[in-house]
């Protein structure tokens, strides 16, 4: 091989590296509250968001619930994915659609800080779960609680599709999509820190 062949070789594989690294996400700060006020009260000089963030996410993460909420024909179906209580009709959670259809309630939020602030932040609805942990609509990851610190992967924050309008799960769907909308996979249980 050719000093030359050697070294366009060369370029081209720490090209392909640079590619690579460049396509991993890098984590970004997270926080998770149980509400609203949780999350103004949080706010000092150790936060991460300030109130209007607070409000801004929460609001994002009310309509996103009322979007992408996983939807079910039943109560009783909601409960069993969901845990006794912690569902309700369409119409109490969004203050609109049906009676007859059964969405899981909202249980905190997740707000996160997209690049260092340059993309703004994002949030995520979450809900308790049967096993009293927490997920987010998509329901890929489960956490063990809805308050605290964590670095996230960016696509924590993607939106789940959109449930609103769609037929909703019944109990043959929901065990063989787990609850989500998606197919079943594992999910990792992650914590916040404080």
């Amino acid at each position: 091989m050719t000093k030359r062949s050697r070294t366009a070789a060369l370029a081209i594989v720490g090209a392909a590296s640079f590619a690579l690294a460049g396509c991993r996400e890098e984590p970004v700060e997270a926080q998770a509250f149980p509400d609203l006020e949780s999350c103004r009260s949080a706010v000092g000089p150790t936060s991460l968001f300030s109130e209007q963030d607070c409000t801004n996410a929460f609001a994002e993460a009310e309509t996103l619930h009322a979007e992408t909420a996983p939807r079910y024909d039943s109560l009783a179906v909601c409960e069993e994915q969901y845990g006794e209580g912690n569902c309700g009709s369409e119409a109490q959670a969004t203050g609109g659609g049906s009676g007859s259809i059964f969405m899981p309630l909202l249980a905190g939020y997740l707000i996160g800080n997209m690049l260092g602030g340059q993309r703004g932040l994002a949030a995520q609805p979450m809900y308790r779960n049967a096993n009293g942990r927490f997920t987010t609509p998509a329901g890929g990851t489960t956490y063990a609680n809805n308050t605290g610190r964590a670095n996230l992967n960016p696509s924590t924050f993607n939106k789940a599709p959109v449930t609103a309008g769609k037929p909703p799960l019944t109990r043959a769907t929901a065990a063989s999509r787990g609850g989500f909308g998606g197919s079943k996979t594992g999910s990792g249980l992650r914590s916040f820190g404080g």
